[in-house]
């Protein structure tokens, strides 16, 4: 006989991973079959139209059409035992710095490189000085730049709010709207941000995840470049000095840091004072005590799939975190300000760049949908309480981010 004890234990369990997959079902669509096999580029059928044309002579010793043909077969052949296809941008929801752009066309006469990222991000917002240093120094060079703008919420589904971000972020090339996630998912991606390379003959032969390893990425880039002069006999050279683009933000990587903390009910998992992944109307009180990297409100607050909206006037969040940099992802129809307090007291000169210090409060103004800098320390990483009172009703309080 089965252990009473036993069967709660996997009673609870399985609940457990049940409640697992139904947060991550959630969280992003679910890819169709149509929209994958439409991602499918065939790189054969590439071969085949550049077989027909005048190919390159291929260097000395090689002359005859017959001779080049087969080595360029033989390297395509030997790069698809290692390397994937590069996928098309897919069902496309909108363009921005161009009319339209296929990578298929790219294929043959550029180096590719493909930027997942969505504008709320900060990690994403990190990596922009980048990508734009890049483009500038080898777009004409033959490097092509696609940022697949794919949105973790709603309200970075709306082009207006894209396109001013492109324009507040300085981005020249080529951004397309992935809001289903259609070209998300033909790359099996999973985080924000991502870059892929894809080289002269369509492969995927680089990727990274996240921030980081920016010059090993430019090095890449330098060296799919050559080959691309190589492959189409271009006479000229790459410039080897790595970029270092302005106003770079750093962030210490063996620093202490919170973790990203979300309101909203599909994924609030370090809600301490309420009912977590439950949507509708909680009352909620301040508790005595106070844990690290634990998300307290006080107050009324409606808890969406996605984040929590404050009801009552006065309305505060808790959070003791451990960072150099807070910020928090918001938004409010009406636009509404709320206090910032530290350990107690207003700000000072930790206050991010979005705090305004009138009268001797640090106060921050929210309306539009985005990323709000709340603590830039200059004294470095740190713990600290913030404490956030809501003045009025309507602040909707997406997610927290450190850096």
């Amino acid at each position: 006989m089965i252990n009473p004890k036993t069967i709660i234990l996997i009673t609870a369990v399985i609940a457990i991973i049940g409640a697992i997959f139904y947060l991550q079902s959630k969280k992003l669509p679910v890819p169709t079959s149509e929209n994958l096999k439409e991602a499918e580029i065939d790189i054969g059928s590439i071969v085949t139209e550049r077989n027909k044309e005048i190919l390159p002579s291929g260097g000395a010793g090689i002359s005859t059409p017959g001779e080049v043909k087969s080595l360029f077969i033989k390297r395509i052949e030997e790069k698809a035992k290692q390397y994937e296809p590069a996928k098309e941008v897919t069902t496309p929801d909108g363009f921005i710095n161009v009319p339209k752009i296929s990578i298929k066309e790219l294929i043959g006469k550029k180096v590719i490189l493909v930027d997942f990222w969505t504008y709320s991000c900060i990690n994403c917002q990190r990596t922009l000085p980048y990508l734009n240093a890049w483009d500038e120094k080898y777009s004409d060079k033959g490097l092509a730049i696609i940022g697949v703008h794919t949105p973790e919420f709603e309200f970075e589904k709306k082009y207006e709010n894209v396109q001013a971000a492109v324009e507040k972020f300085g981005v020249k090339y080529p951004v397309v709207l992935d809001n289903d996630f259609s070209t998300w998912h033909a790359y099996k991606n999973r985080y924000w941000p991502r870059k892929y390379l894809i080289d002269i003959d369509g492969f995927i032969v680089y990727d990274h995840i996240g921030e980081g390893r920016y010059e090993e990425t430019e090095r890449k880039i330098q060296e799919l470049l050559e080959e691309r002069m190589t492959v189409l006999e271009i006479k000229d050279s790459i410039e080897k000095e790595i970029a270092k683009p302005e106003g770079v933000e750093t962030v210490d990587a063996l620093s202490p840091r919170s973790p990203e903390i979300y309101f909203g009910a599909w994924r609030n998992l370090y809600l301490g004072n309420g009912k977590s992944s439950t949507e509708g109307i909680q009352t909620l009180t301040k508790p005595i005590g106070i844990k690290t990297n634990i998300l307290y409100l006080d107050g009324d607050w409606e808890f969406t799939r996605e984040f929590a909206e404050n009801k009552s006037a006065g309305a505060k969040i808790i959070f003791r975190y451990q960072a150099q940099k807070v910020f928090i992802v918001a938004s409010s129809e009406e636009g509404v300000n709320i206090r910032i307090l530290r350990d107690g007291v207003p700000v000072g000169d930790a206050a991010g760049i979005d705090i305004q210090t009138k009268n001797g409060e640090t106060t921050v103004f929210v309306k539009e949908d985005g990323l709000y800098r709340l603590i830039e320390d200059p004294a470095g990483s740190g713990e600290h309480t913030l404490e956030i009172i809501i003045e009025n009703p309507g602040l909707r309080a997406f997610t927290f981010t450190f850096g």
